[in-house]
């Protein structure tokens, strides 16, 4: 709904534009103002979204309420005039429209076409704010622009959480990836370790530590042993040993080795 008020010293144009803005059903009348002064106090007030402003009005004219407006609290407007000299002005104050009185219905529906558009594109601006913001706080770094992003950053940001299926005697449990903290080998099982607020639990599966790497998220979890596999977000400690070899500690207080054959990895924790 555009949230509209009528700014007027002539109640009976007040009433004939009130009149003609029923036929609009996405228009909403809130109020009617009879001079400049009660106009800006009703628009500080109301934040309408749409203004019908009349210029001609004594003391305060429509021009003197658009320069008492800040550009927060202005909202679109529309000057309502009997004199075309002043149409140029009225553009000049930023004006998304202006009619002549008397006022013809097509001139009417074709200046309420211009305020919808404008009132999107205004809400769609907002939008993309209000966006960029959530984006900048998931990705720790400041977001300009979605141009900025780029469409495999904001991808990989919102992507679903991933998981792992986990058979055992015919049940499959399924467990968030980023629950995991670490993976070790035990002969031909896995023994998966997962850490969901503060309480561990282990899971066992039949299957190879090649076929598991497979089904990892690579941004969550990496090999850093032949028999074992870290999450990366739950490193909370790096030793280095004398042999070339790393000793990491986890969040739960657990150490499993990085060896020299995995030395790559180290960039997962620098």
């Amino acid at each position: 709904m555009l949230n509209t008020l009528i700014v007027d010293d002539e109640a009976l144009a007040r009433r004939g534009l009130k009149h003609r803005l029923h036929s609009a059903a996405d228009v909403h009348v809130i109020g009617e103002a009879r001079n400049g002064r009660e106009a800006v106090e009703m628009i500080r007030k109301h934040m309408p979204d749409l203004v019908f402003l009349d210029i001609q009005m004594p003391g305060m004219d429509g021009f003197d309420v658009v320069r008492a407006l800040s550009a927060e609290e202005l909202p679109a407007i529309v000057f309502v005039t009997a004199f075309d000299e002043f149409a140029i002005k009225a553009f000049e104050a930023n004006a998304v429209d202006y009619i002549l009185k008397p006022i013809e219905d097509e001139r009417l529906k074709s200046a309420l076409d211009r305020v919808r558009k404008r009132h999107q594109d205004k809400r769609a601006s907002k939008d993309r704010k209000s966006l960029l913001s959530l984006v900048s706080e998931l990705a720790g770094e400041a977001i300009n622009s979605v141009e900025e992003l780029g469409v495999k950053k904001l991808g990989k940001i919102f992507k679903e959480p991933s998981r792992l299926a986990i058979k055992d005697a015919g049940k499959t449990t399924w467990v968030n990836q980023a629950d995991i903290e670490w993976i070790d080998a035990a002969g031909d099982y896995m023994c998966v370790h997962v850490n969901d607020q503060n309480h561990t639990t282990t899971h066992i599966m039949r299957k190879t530590m090649k076929q598991l790497e497979q089904e990892l998220d690579q941004d969550i979890l990496q090999r850093v042993h032949r028999s074992t596999i870290v999450s990366i977000n739950r490193v909370k400690q790096m030793q280095s040993h004398i042999n070339g070899e790393y000793f990491l500690t986890l969040q739960s207080g657990h150490t499993i080795k990085l060896s020299r054959t995995y030395k790559d990895k180290l960039k997962y924790f620098s």
